[in-house]
């Protein structure tokens, strides 16, 4: 996850995705479509996704105030921190999207009422090893997360990898 406001962020928070957390979902990502990854840390997201074939969106612009012109579906790892602030912006922007967040968020009254049964869940194989300053992590997280999938017309609404 990256910080969304240059002005803010949190070192705790400030964590980015391994490039095989975003391959094991690939076959879920339409292939003609232009993908944003709003949540900017170094950059590093849009070489994953280049890498996959896609064509992305990925600047350093504050997810709250900006959005990009042409752009299909949102996919990120957005800064846990914030996530309800995160999830309200998804809903109002209205676009599909895929977003790693905690597994537990799903149990919370904002999440549903944003959200009631509108929300496809993709369950990784195994819980993800975030990345801290360019290094995996010794330890793996210490909760599991989950793929929240909105509009993406997957073939079941929980779908394990």
């Amino acid at each position: 996850m990256a910080l969304f406001n240059n002005n803010s962020f949190l070192k705790y928070d400030d964590y980015a995705t391994p490039l095989n957390t975003w391959l094991d979902i690939k076959k879920f990502i339409p292939n003609n479509k232009k993908i944003w990854a709003p949540f900017y840390l170094d950059g590093s997201q849009k070489k994953m996704f280049l890498k996959m074939g896609f064509e992305i969106y990925h600047e350093k612009k504050d997810f709250f105030e900006y959005e990009p012109k042409n752009y299909d579906l949102i996919i990120d790892n957005p800064p846990f921190d914030n996530k309800k602030d995160v999830l309200i912006r998804l809903k109002n922007l209205d676009k599909p999207f895929i977003i790693i967040l905690p597994s537990s968020t799903i149990n919370t009254g904002f999440f549903r009422n944003i959200f009631k049964n509108q929300i496809q869940i993709i369950i990784p194989k195994k819980r993800i090893n975030f990345i801290k300053d360019g290094k995996k992590e010794t330890n793996r997280c210490n909760f599991d997360c989950f793929y929240y999938c909105y509009k993406m017309n997957l073939k079941d609404d929980i779908m394990w990898i």
